[in-house]
């Protein structure tokens, strides 16, 4: 049997502020059957202007295109290759970043080494060979130097047993001119990660 309320107790008065709340706190809305709902999932396979469609498509497309390539060179870890993701590759880019390599301005003295090709001298031409190949054994000999200090670097700060294989990566970023480095540089020159 259901409890009958006190007739001591006064019910309470709800202000009409109060049920027009209380009534918005509910679902305010009957819901809806289940024909109205597939109804309105309902959607053609062919949509009736396809130039329309593929057109939105390839905008769509082309945004996620553009977003994934600026987060990309923001250094997004969402946008990475998996070759560049994860702390310790963060660290060699900003490591490598943070120095001046000999290597970065490899790629403008073989352009001129081109041009000095030119020249109809010799002589000319044999400098600037042997130029080139002494130049490129400088950058080989700092990369090599550039990838032991890196991996005494990580092991200091992530530990001996985690450090990966990164010597190639730090080499291949350092012969990169600076501009055209993808991510691009997140730190200036000098100020090296801790």
């Amino acid at each position: 049997m259901a409890k009958q309320p006190n007739s001591t107790e006064e019910p309470s008065a709800e202000s009409l502020e109060e049920t027009q709340a209380r009534l918005k706190a509910g679902k305010g809305a009957p819901t809806p059957s289940r024909k109205e709902q597939e109804a309105a999932r309902k959607r053609p396979l062919v949509p009736n202007d396809r130039k329309e469609a593929a057109r939105q498509a390839r905008a769509k497309t082309a945004e996620a295109r553009e977003r994934a390539r600026l987060g990309m060179a923001a250094g997004d870890e969402r946008y990475l290759p998996m070759r560049d993701r994860g702390p310790q590759k963060k660290y060699v880019r900003d490591y490598v970043d943070a120095r001046f390599s000999i290597g970065e301005v490899l790629i403008p003295v073989m352009f001129a080494v081109i041009l000095l090709t030119f020249v109809p001298s010799v002589e000319a031409q044999s400098i600037g060979i042997i130029a080139l190949w002494a130049f490129f054994l400088v950058a080989v000999i700092d990369v090599v130097i550039l990838g032991f200090l890196v991996r005494r670097k990580l092991a200091a700060k992530f530990g001996a047993d985690k450090v990966e294989r990164v010597r190639w990566y730090a080499a291949m970023r350092a012969l990169q001119l600076r501009p055209l480095r993808l991510p691009k540089p997140q730190v200036k020159r000098g100020h090296y990660p801790s």
